[in-house]
């Protein structure tokens, strides 16, 4: 595939918000595109030329992209920082630059996405004396080669601002709109280009308006279709169904069981593999598609769903029910093949070196040749023995420097709570019983350095009741609650499991700075920073980006957040803003966390807006003091 197409793509997706539009053009994209590119086409979509797990950087700052524009155009360093510091944006600069030379000069030969993805690869690898020339030499020699437009991506790619909007979401629905059958009624046929466009006033084909009545649309003759009563139906011909073109349901609330049934299926590979790469070709060619678990490819975690009332369990879980402490660290999967390990974390960070000094226990006191636990790593005191709480030891997982003084000042414990692979078998049938017996089997307890989680299995309300405040006794967050008879599904909130946590109480706080968001909210305020009184002053306590809406009949929407803060700035920094503290929110949270990043010295855990607080003046907003209390109370740090 040239180059050239792939940007036009981006081109497109650069010119809409819309998601239904960017998904019809990655859709699009993905048709016209060979099996030998797909693999390559994906990664460069998502602006990366290795999967996401994968911890290899290219290496290449701004200052090696000036010199490599100044290489490929003969524009000298200061016009090129001049321009940058004019256009803000070094991909529109490389554009700029290679326009004007490409007036009086011809490029040698056409790119190919192969060459641009090698190239890009290539600075990965290089390492040693001379890597910097060499560096500089692999995006001249793309940048020489490239049209303008192709250099502004290029540039964009190397220093990961791609800004085409992609979400992981668009890209998986792209994926199944391409792989799948379209389901009548989900897509209208467009009686001017006879193309199958999802529902909207226009179709995105030709622009034409859609006729969007499904009992029309049903009527309506379809090639190479297959109707479908239920969707059991569907999970019965799983085998056949990617056979078809469309699918023609009985009535729309099938039609759209249906739909979701696809789309649930590509989740669930990617699931298992986080590469949509790898996804999308054993899509391509293949009816019956699996993806097969190996260590050193993480696997997205299980989750758990919030459980607002003990009372509950039985009728959510069933009985008897599993039960063990929610521990106040952080989630790792520990990957092990021979003699190999990866020690992934839910952001598919590889943490390997910052946590060296687990490999020996896990080589002597785990059974197996080859295994996936999940586990999670808590902090412990040296002296006291006691958990500590989780930013203690959050400062470990980004350390590049002093690794094994940190690592003896802060050691960790392993808890595993789960197992996922085993010697070559995959354990994701298994039940949660079998999966708990299996681990129980083959570690070796040694407290301190490696264990599994604290835990019992019981069919009483009370016994389940003492267990939590034991748990919160013990300084932990809570307890998790689990189905035994649940088998492991990667990746979702399906019931399987359920945590319990005290309620904190929701504070109000004021905004006092905001972000410009990027993609389909780069016009929009959508990062807020949060601020608690102390006395007279105000202190930043946290940063908050979720709990708005996008539609205005949801609730308060970014658009509307934006218009009240826009009004209230007082200094622009770039994508920041600093506005006057005068915009009141209720924020809710998970949990408050000491941390020297914010002024108050603490910082909320996953905050959440809920409401505008327009009837609460600045003197009654959360103060620090009710910040120390709340720190104090939860997970029973104050038992009295």
């Amino acid at each position: 595939m040239e180059y050239s197409l792939l940007v036009s793509f981006y081109e497109g997706l650069e010119k809409t918000t819309k998601r239904l539009e960017k998904t019809y053009i990655i859709a699009k994209l993905l048709q016209e595109t060979k099996e030998e590119d797909l693999l390559q086409v994906i990664y460069l979509l998502q602006g990366r030329v290795f999967p996401a797990h994968d911890s290899r950087e290219l290496g290449v700052s701004s200052r090696l992209v000036i010199k490599a524009i100044s290489q490929a155009t003969g524009a000298n360093s200061e016009h090129i920082e001049m321009l940058w510091a004019e256009i803000g944006d070094l991909g529109l600069v490389a554009e700029k630059l290679i326009s004007s030379k490409k007036q009086t000069t011809l490029f040698s030969s056409k790119l190919s996405v192969k060459k641009v993805f090698s190239n890009l690869q290539a600075l990965a690898t290089l390492e040693g004396k001379g890597t910097v020339a060499k560096k500089i030499s692999l995006v001249a020699e793309l940048l020489t080669n490239s049209s303008s437009n192709e250099a502004k991506f290029i540039i964009r790619t190397i220093l990961s601002q791609l800004r085409v909007g992609i979400a992981e979401g668009i890209l998986r629905d792209a994926i199944s709109w391409t792989y799948f059958p379209k389901v009548v009624g989900i897509f209208f046929k467009c009686d001017k280009c006879k193309q199958l466009s999802p529902k909207s006033e226009k179709c995105l084909n030709c622009n034409e308006k859609i006729d969007a009545n499904f009992k029309t649309e049903i009527q309506k003759p379809h090639k190479n279709c297959m109707e479908i009563s239920s969707i059991e139906e569907i999970k019965k011909q799983k085998n056949k169904i990617r056979n078809y073109d469309c699918i023609i349901a009985k009535d729309e609330k099938t039609a759209r069981e249906i739909y979701n049934n696809f789309i649930s299926q590509v989740q669930e590979l990617y699931d298992m593999c986080n590469d949509f790469g790898q996804v999308a070709i054993a899509l391509k060619n293949n009816s019956t598609v699996t993806i097969t678990i190996n260590p050193g490819t993480p696997i997205n975690p299980m989750l758990a769903v919030r459980l607002d009332t003990l009372k509950e369990v039985f009728e959510a879980l069933g009985s008897p029910v599993l039960v063990e402490y929610k521990l106040d660290g952080f989630r790792l999967q520990i990957h092990c093949h021979k003699d190999k390990f990866w020690f992934f974390t839910r952001n598919l960070e590889n943490v390997l070196n910052q946590f060296e000094e687990l490999i020996p226990v896990i080589k002597d006191n785990v059974k197996g040749n080859s295994f996936i636990l999940d586990c999670e790593i808590v902090g412990h005191d040296p002296k006291s023995k006691k958990y500590l709480p989780f930013q203690n030891i959050s400062q470990r997982i980004k350390r590049k420097y002093d690794i094994e003084k940190t690592a003896k000042e802060i050691p960790v414990e392993i808890n595993v709570f789960d197992i996922i692979y085993l010697n070559g078998k995959d354990l994701l049938n298994l039940t949660q019983k079998e999966r708990r017996a299996i681990i129980e089997k083959i570690i070796a307890k040694v407290p301190g350095k490696i264990t599994t989680t604290n835990y019992s299995m019981t069919s009483s309300l009370n016994e389940i009741g003492k267990f939590y405040k034991e748990s919160l006794k013990r300084g932990n967050e809570g307890i998790m609650l689990k189905n035994l008879s649940k088998k492991y599904t990667p990746g979702r909130r399906v019931g399987g499991w359920m945590k319990f946590k005290p309620n904190l109480e929701p504070l109000d706080l004021v905004i006092v700075g905001a972000t410009y968001g990027e993609g389909k909210r780069a016009a929009f305020l959508s990062s807020y920073v949060l601020a608690c009184k102390n006395n007279n002053k105000l202190l930043e306590c946290g940063m908050s980006s979720s709990g708005l809406k996008e539609k205005k009949e949801e609730g308060l929407t970014y658009e509307e957040m934006t218009k009240l803060l826009e009004s209230l700035i007082t200094k622009k920094e770039g994508r920041n803003v600093i506005v006057k503290p005068k915009l009141i929110v209720e924020v809710i949270y998970e949990e408050i966390q000491k941390s020297p990043t914010y002024s108050s010295g603490y910082a909320l855990r996953f905050p959440r807006i809920k409401n505008l607080r327009t009837d609460k003046p600045l003197k009654d907003i959360a103060t620090l003091e009710d910040l120390e209390r709340v720190y104090e109370k939860q997970r029973g740090r104050n038992t009295k």
